[in-house]
């Protein structure tokens, strides 16, 4: 087994890596977006999506680079590293899968190019309560009427809702589970801000009533599987971005420790520090390990495999990698609770990834399901 990345995927890290140090830096972009009600400018976001990111899960046969989740985990943990506010997860990942697997030839030739170019932003309205329950039960309602097809919803703490331009929403209907696009700026459809701990990471309440929607696939059994699958695709995203934020945070903590004196010696040298430290690197890395092992799985394991890996994997991240946050504030003391010092907003980004998607609690429940049965 080689667990190296491959020379083409440290390329695009280092690709990333300098995009975001010089068109993203935490000062003054990311400190800005904190009270920008959109997050990220246009410009930005469509420069970074022409560094070819945004498409990497597009199949070849559809003129995409045909790459896979381990690639664009690469992507996931730079933004997490540097807490850029981003819709990269909700818009370019989740989204353009849904639309692969899902959506007819006509509109994935309408949806793809604006995806992958970023001058489309969507995301997947998925049923928070229970997520990975979510597609085997949608609450959203939807049916057929004289001028086409209509949802009825309310959606909580939906990814960049308030900047989408399309949500891909699954709803029942009477033949069953069905994934409908709907214009996020249409009739029926209304959008309210979600304030969260971490302004990086937007949220919103979404409702539809009786909103104009474009039906996918409408085979139901195909429909669970992809929606299943997405929603294992955006917990994956949600654990590899926490795993960038965790590094970051843990080499910023470590820098701290060797900068600052007390007692005439750096406070690394004391052992409580080192414990701290050495605590957060365990945790940082055996999370790193769930992340990857579940991309792996995604890209290349049967549905099953891929499932637990995933609920393995945000189950333990969901409860250290906030950890590691708060453990690094301890380190810095005084200083680590004041605005003008990052490694605030980097524990911020963890306490999000906490609760998105559900937390430990809801993935243990999941995992006692898969190993035990129904």
């Amino acid at each position: 087994m080689d667990f190296d990345f491959s020379d083409e995927q440290e390329q695009l890290r280092d690709s990333v890596r300098r995009f975001l140090a010089e068109r993203a830096p935490i000062t003054p972009y990311v400190r800005a977006a904190y009270d920008d009600p959109v997050g990220t400018t246009d410009d930005v976001w469509e420069s970074f999506c022409e560094l070819g990111v945004a498409g990497l899960l597009v199949p070849v046969e559809l003129d995409g680079p045909g790459a896979g989740l381990v690639d664009a985990a690469v992507v996931l943990e730079e933004l997490g590293r540097a807490l850029a506010p981003f819709p990269y997860a909700a818009s370019a990942l989740g989204t353009v899968s849904l639309v692969v697997d899902l959506a007819p030839a006509e509109l994935q030739a309408e949806f793809l190019p604006g995806l992958t170019a970023g001058r489309v932003l969507a995301s997947v309205a998925i049923d928070v309560a229970g997520a990975h329950r979510a597609p085997r039960a949608p609450t959203s309602r939807a049916r057929s009427t004289e001028a086409g097809w209509v949802v009825t919803a309310t959606k909580l703490r939906i990814a960049e809702g308030a900047r989408a331009h399309v949500f891909l929403v699954p709803a029942q209907t009477d033949a069953g589970p069905c994934v409908f696009a709907v214009d996020a700026r249409g009739p029926g459809v209304s959008v309210e801000p979600t304030p969260t701990v971490d302004a990086t990471s937007r949220t919103a309440t979404v409702r539809l009533d009786e909103a104009p929607g474009r039906r996918l696939d409408p085979d139901p059994d195909a429909t669970s599987w992809a929606v299943d699958r997405t929603v294992d695709l955006l917990t994956i995203a949600a654990c590899v971005d926490g795993v960038g934020a965790a590094t970051r945070a843990l080499e910023l903590a470590l820098e701290y420790a060797h900068e600052r004196h007390q007692f005439g010696r750096p406070i690394g040298s004391f052992q409580a520090i080192q414990h701290l430290c050495a605590d957060m690197l365990c945790s940082v890395e055996l999370a790193r390990a769930g992340a990857y092992y579940a991309c792996w799985a995604f890209d290349g394991a049967d549905d099953a495999e891929r499932h637990c890996a995933t609920v393995m994997a945000k189950a333990y991240a969901s409860e250290v990698l906030p950890e590691v946050g708060e453990a690094a504030i301890q380190v810095f003391g005084g200083i680590g609770f004041t605005w003008e010092h990052d490694i605030h907003l980097f524990y911020k980004r963890l306490l999000t990834l906490e609760r998105t998607l559900g937390g430990s609690d809801d993935h243990l429940d999941e995992l006692a399901r898969l190993t035990l049965g129904q």
